[in-house]
């Protein structure tokens, strides 16, 4: 039996999908979710924005002892997506212990940036 490692709750204050790329690229933000546990992790997304209410509830499943990256421009509830250029925080809710990473490609300019950090974690 495998042991959940992680926490139930993270947060990533500072959400952005750039308007704007350049060469093969595409500028795109990513959550990375680790599941070392071998049940399968059910996880409930809420987008939050300066000037609107969240989009709440977005439901992903990530099997057990696996990982899986989630481009934020795919979490949709309903038809609401996360608009390109307009800044947005993430929580992360799960119903097991995860571990979650965040990663933004800018490629806006010809020089390429690549951002990751790990999301903060509440207990």
């Amino acid at each position: 039996m495998f042991q959940a490692r992680g926490e139930k709750n993270w947060y990533i204050p500072d959400g952005f999908i750039p308007p704007d790329s350049t060469g093969a690229l595409i500028s795109h933000e990513a959550v990375c979710v680790l599941n070392c546990s071998s049940e399968e992790a059910l996880i409930r997304f809420t987008i939050y924005f300066e000037d609107r209410e969240p989009i709440e509830d977005v439901v992903v499943v990530v099997p057990g002892r696996r990982t899986k990256h989630i481009r934020t421009s795919t979490l949709m509830k309903e038809g609401a997506s996360i608009p390109i250029g307009v800044p947005y925080a993430i929580e992360v809710q799960s119903d097991i212990p995860i571990i979650v990473q965040y990663s933004r490609l800018d490629s806006t300019q010809a020089e390429n940036t690549l951002m990751s950090t790990m999301a903060f974690p509440m207990k």
